[in-house]
Formats: C-alpha cells, structure tokens, sequence
C-alpha cells in the first residue's frame, strides 16, 4: 500500500529474462525485458473487501470464480 499520491515504477532488467504481471490474479500479462511498468492512482477508487455474513471463503470463491465442485458443498 502507497498513499493516493505515490507512484511506483518497476524496472524489468534489460539483461534479464521477461517478467510477470498478475491483476487481480486474473489478468496475466507477460512483460518483455527493458519494459518499465508505472503504477499510479487510477479515476475508480478500488475496494479490497468488505464485511458481510458470507464466510471470507465463500467470498473468495465467488469472487475469483474458483473450481470448488467435488470437494465442498455449497452453501444455501
């Protein structure tokens, strides 16, 4: 976590192998050596989470679409 008002700038080593860049663990994108990524604040504030009667879990699932058929049983 930065303030609204930091910017962070990632060098990917020009010498080095391609890097990585996960949003939101959905979203992969490869990133070629000698790229520079900058992060700063975006015009849509983002939300990290909040509290409601769903288990933590239940909502992990929901929100990230995971595969949970044959090892647990879902929730009414």
């Amino acid at each position: 976590m930065v303030s609204p008002a930091s910017a962070v700038t990632v060098h990917i080593d020009p010498a080095g192998p391609s890097a990585v860049l996960a949003c939101d663990g959905r979203r992969i994108h490869e990133i070629p050596p000698g790229s520079r990524i900058h992060v700063c604040k975006g015009r849509e504030a983002g939300h990290l989470g909040g509290l409601n009667d769903q288990t933590f879990t239940d909502r992990l699932v929901r929100k990230f679409k995971l595969p949970v058929h044959g090892w647990r049983h879902q929730r009414h």
